[in-house]
């Protein structure tokens, strides 16, 4: 799963910087005034700083639901262990206690 999102992260990465640079080059060669190209350069940069805050939520969303999800898992864990370290040890107590009772009575004889 951790590769999963490292690739993820990698391929967003990767896309973003392929973005700006495809953007920054066809604003650059286009055939129009200065301030034209400010102006689009301008509308873009706030288009693409709305979709990377739109991204940056989605991954936060979906982090905070990774998380919950493994605490649970984490918690399901942990008390599954409990419950079975608890009948292991009242297992563990009961034959102490018959070997106590039978070490007893061998005594008494």
């Amino acid at each position: 799963m951790a590769d999963q999102n490292s690739e993820f992260g990698s391929f967003l990465a990767g896309f973003l910087i392929g973005s700006l640079a495809g953007a920054a080059a066809a604003l650059l060669l286009a055939p129009q005034s200065g301030e034209e190209t400010r102006t689009l350069i301008r509308e873009k940069s706030i288009e693409l700083k709305d979709k990377a805050a739109m991204t940056a939520e989605e991954t936060r969303d979906r982090a905070e639901k990774l998380i919950e999800e493994t605490r649970d898992r984490a918690l399901s864990a942990i008390e599954e262990a409990r419950v079975k370290a608890v009948a292991v040890l009242e297992e563990q107590k009961a034959k102490l206690d018959a070997m106590t009772r039978k070490s007893q009575g061998t005594k008494s004889i």
